[in-house]
């Protein structure tokens, strides 16, 4: 038989009237949490597993403690790795609440723009946090009950969230409130970088000579080639010959020569010199050259120390002649040597004339000098040669010590390069790195830094013994003289 017609089994007033009441006793005896999404940023193709994710927005929310008396779950329990923590919470939240307060700006978060982001649910889902203001704990919902009180007048009204305390593993926490953030400020895997405070400028003298190339003629730039081309000259009858080395450009699919620079111009040269140009993979290259005989240039810049901490090529400044001349000019090229980069080479872009006396060469200070700015905890650094990314765990401004988390996430580097600007995106500090360290520093299973802490409280290791004293005994008997005194004592007391 059907049901009454007459009697409605809840109608739209009534749950209507339900769900203010119950909004009205979560907000008189409920606490104010933290609701915060989780978005996914990578992905496994293979399995579809989460690899990476981040939290970065935040929604407060009235919740009732259901756990009233106190954190459930398995509490605090010991293992052979150390003590593991498993409490619990439950909370209930308004199903209206949510819906109307929360899940409308979730929807707008995912708008399209961002493909890495997942599709938010109109509903509390499992793998988001909770921020708990009443112990400042992150939990990590479990699981949503939406059916208990079970359809009451025909609706259910609020969620219960089974939470277990948050296990971080190197998700990004960035929401911008420094009580949650911070919460995950020592945990996960840590990887640390000596960063350099402190470059170095490099050094250079410069060569005067006679009898110079002061210019080089680049009649044909070939093509073809696949490795810059071997430059040489016939010999100088001063034992100075040129050196030089060729720089590629391409064009049109089409690679040659774009242009030669000098290491040496030579000396003593009374005729311009024959040029040949082999090797590279390429033919057809051709150049002639000029030479100055009437006064001095700069025929060559020597490295006395290459300096270290550039990231960009330093000015050049060779002096000016004494009275009437030409100004020689100098252009740097860097290169890495060991951890740093340096200043490799200084090419003779132009030799000058009118030198009597070797002028002084100046090379630009590196811009790492003293290093730039103060990072930012969470901000994303990036390597400036590497490409790669990482989020700022902790700055020590004292030793230069910069600890960073979730390193080249989402890309196939391996980490960062010695001698490299690490570059604050937010901050924008920069400094160049002396020494990465891709190791842990930070291993939660490693206790043994606090046990020889403790260990040194209770040991007194400045005693010959710090166990007892048999030993002090021993001494006493051999500042006597008295060995045989001393061994008959110690086989006593075993």
């Amino acid at each position: 038989m059907a049901l009454n017609p007459f009697f409605l089994q809840g109608s739209r007033s009534e749950q209507r009237l339900t769900q203010d009441l119950i909004n009205e006793q979560l907000r008189m005896f409920g606490v104010d949490v933290t609701y915060i999404p989780r978005k996914f940023l990578e992905t496994d193709n293979v399995l579809n597993e989460v690899q990476s994710s981040k939290f970065d927005d935040n929604f407060v929310i009235e919740a009732y403690v259901n756990t009233y008396e106190g954190y459930s779950g398995a509490g605090d329990i010991l293992t052979k790795f150390g003590m593991s923590i498993k409490d619990e919470v439950i909370l209930t939240i308004s199903k209206e609440r949510f819906e109307d307060f929360i899940a409308p700006f979730m929807g707008a978060l995912n708008d399209g723009t961002d493909q890495s982001e997942i599709v938010l649910t109109t509903r509390p889902r499992e793998g988001d946090l909770i921020f708990f203001p009443l112990g400042e704990r992150l939990f990590e919902i479990k699981f949503v009950e939406h059916e208990d009180p079970f359809y009451q007048l025909g609706k259910n009204y609020v969620y219960q969230l089974k939470c277990e305390l948050f296990e971080y593993e190197d998700e990004v926490i960035d929401t911008s409130i420094q009580v949650i953030d911070s919460q995950v400020k020592d945990d996960g895997y840590i990887s640390t970088l000596q960063l350099i405070g402190v470059g170095q400028t490099a050094e250079a003298t410069a060569s005067i000579a006679s009898g110079f190339i002061s210019e080089i003629y680049l009649n044909n730039d070939g093509s073809g080639y696949t490795s810059p081309p071997t430059i040489t000259f016939s010999d100088s009858p001063a034992n100075d010959t040129a050196r030089a080395i060729g720089i590629l450009t391409t064009r049109a699919s089409v690679t040659s020569i774009e242009k030669i620079l000098f290491l040496n111009r030579g000396s003593g040269y009374t005729s311009p010199p024959t040029i040949t140009i082999s090797g590279g993979g390429g033919t057809g290259a051709a150049a002639t050259c000029g030479i100055h005989t009437s006064s001095n240039g700069v025929v060559r810049v020597n490295m006395l120390a290459g300096g270290f901490g550039y990231s960009t090529i330093p000015n050049v400044t060779i002096a000016d002649p004494v009275g009437a001349g030409i100004t020689a000019v100098g252009i740097a090229s860097i290169g890495v040597s060991g951890s740093n980069k340096v200043v490799k080479f200084i090419h003779v872009d132009n030799a000058g004339n009118g030198y009597t006396s070797t002028p002084i060469v100046t090379v630009a200070d590196p811009d790492s000098m003293l290093g730039i700015g103060t990072y930012q905890f969470n901000e994303i650094v990036k390597g400036s040669r590497s490409g790669t990314e990482a989020r700022v765990k902790n700055w020590d401004a004292d030793t230069n010590i910069l600890q960073v988390s979730n390193v080249g996430i989402g890309s196939t580097v391996a980490g960062f390069y010695n001698g490299e600007d690490i570059i604050g995106q937010t901050s924008g500090a920069s400094y160049s790195v002396s020494f990465y360290n891709s190791d842990d520093t930070n291993d939660k299973y490693n206790s043994g830094d606090e046990f020889e802490y403790f260990g040194d409280e209770i040991l007194d290791f400045t005693e010959t013994n710090p166990f007892g004293v048999v030993w002090y005994v021993r001494d006493l008997f051999l500042s006597r003289n008295n060995e045989k005194d001393c061994y008959i004592f110690w086989y006593s007391l075993q």
